[in-house]
């Protein structure tokens, strides 16, 4: 039997971050597998070239340039969306932030809130906005995008760290409160992966020992399938991935 060539087959993707590292592999993958992704981006140059990238896979996607820390502008989208397609079928809440490596109290009030903003606040706004378009959708998909730095274990990664177990928390939240929905809410952990920000993060290390974007992006599919099943659990990659080669070889 044969797998489907196209799993995501006339289905409205967003995805933010879309431009680079992470959330562009996953574009370009759920381009590949037959969706239409509205790619949301800080730049217009950056989505225009992923829309080329894109347009040699599939059909052109929907650039939007946006500012995540413009709160009224991200609730917007909810109308927008419905007027122009009545439903959303997938999420993917991407983009984030490092921010400042620094020691909880040397961290500015501006830095904080500046992080809080884009890798928390927005994934909130983007929920309130599109939850009813999700649940017009057969298999409403959420993927949230949270790190290893969650646990709280890492010294001086402040807001980044602890925005990310929020969004962990905010993820498990909304999937009880979708329970009786036709939406699925899952969480990934990428773990370490080869990316500009991780680079930043760790400016030693060798980027050709780290999965790639391309290396997680299957995973995205997967969670981001109307057949899924994963419901408020924190996926993390490299069990996905061995769990996947454990099921290859066996």
């Amino acid at each position: 039997m044969t797998s489907n060539p196209a799993p995501l087959k006339g289905r409205l993707a967003l995805v933010t971050g879309a431009t680079r590292g992470l959330g562009r592999a996953v574009a370009v993958s759920f381009a590949k597998a037959g969706a239409h992704v509205i790619a949301v981006g800080r730049t217009t140059g950056a989505l225009e070239e992923l829309d080329d990238e894109i347009q040699k896979v599939g059909e052109p996607a929907t650039l939007l340039t946006l500012d995540l820390r413009k709160g009224d502008t991200i609730d917007a989208l909810g109308p927008t969306i419905f007027e122009r397609w009545g439903k959303l079928d997938i999420l993917v809440g991407n983009a984030a932030m490092l921010g400042p490596l620094s020691p909880l109290p040397h961290i500015t009030a501006d830095a904080w809130q500046h992080v809080i903003d884009v890798n928390l606040t927005a994934n909130w706004r983007l929920i309130r906005t599109l939850d009813p378009l999700l649940k017009r959708a057969d298999a409403g998909r959420v993927i949230l995008v949270s790190s290893g730095a969650a646990d709280g274990q890492h010294a001086y990664w402040g807001p980044y760290a602890i925005s990310k177990a929020a969004v962990e928390c905010m993820g498990r939240m909304y999937a009880v409160e979708c329970d009786n929905t036709p939406i699925r809410v899952a969480i990934v952990n990428p773990g370490a992966i080869s990316t500009a920000m991780r680079a930043k993060a760790f400016p030693g290390e060798d980027p050709a020992t780290l999965p790639t974007p391309q290396d997680v992006a299957p995973l995205f599919l997967e969670l981001a399938s109307p057949h899924s099943t994963i419901h408020g659990e924190v996926v993390r990659y490299r069990d996905w991935r061995d769990a996947r080669s454990l099921a290859a070889s066996g």
